[in-house]
């Protein structure tokens, strides 16, 4: 036999052997032991941190959701409001929406948010700061700044019968510093922050 026509089969041989060697190692092996490993050492954060209420799924600490009146657009005053979302708080539909700072029509949303949400929390529109009408990068953060949840405080204080003292405690204790100390920007995360209004609000 022809000493190239058998070398070549050696070659592919050795070539096809190291395919499925590299399958079972990479895409077998490697995801079952990384899977187990993020079962068994981060279960909450390795299946979404879901939050639960009274054994019901009510959202992830990863996502922000909306807070709406029952079966419409408009924000419902009880509650704490999160960041806007281009994409509904869709998770599968993130992205911001990609117009630039000087955009006009990024400028007149922006201009018509800050009016809606200083009328909405009865303030001046001077104290409206940016994470309250500018979206995420991803368009879903759970997160809002300890000003932002600040400026609703007398809002969702008067709207469940609240005094100011209660619900900015209840603000205090769900802010989270930096990361590390000094990573990031401190905030709120508004799901957890409402469920606790809902405990507070359940036992007047």
């Amino acid at each position: 036999m022809n000493n190239s026509v058998v070398n070549t089969g050696r070659v592919a041989w050795a070539a096809l052997r190291m395919l499925l060697v590299l399958t079972v190692l990479t895409g077998v092996l490697y995801p079952l032991a990384v899977t187990g490993i993020g079962q068994a050492l981060f279960h909450d954060q390795a299946n979404g941190s879901v939050v639960q209420v009274d054994g019901r799924d009510v959202g992830s600490r990863l996502i922000g959701q909306s807070w709406n009146l029952p079966g419409t657009d408009r924000p419902d005053p009880r509650w704490f409001q999160g960041r806007p979302s281009n994409s509904g708080y869709d998770p599968l539909s993130t992205g911001s929406s990609q117009l630039g700072a000087s955009d006009d029509t990024l400028v007149e949303d922006v201009r018509a948010a800050r009016k809606q949400v200083a009328a909405f929390n009865d303030v001046p529109e001077s104290q409206v700061p940016k994470d309250a009408v500018t979206g995420s990068a991803s368009a879903i953060d759970p997160h809002i700044s300890p000003a932002y949840a600040d400026l609703q405080v007398r809002r969702v204080a008067e709207r469940n019968g609240l005094s100011v003292a209660q619900v900015r405690r209840l603000v205090d204790d769900h802010t989270d510093g930096r990361a590390l100390g000094f990573m990031g920007e401190p905030h709120v995360n508004v799901l957890e922050l409402n469920i606790a209004l809902k405990g507070l609000t359940a036992v007047r």
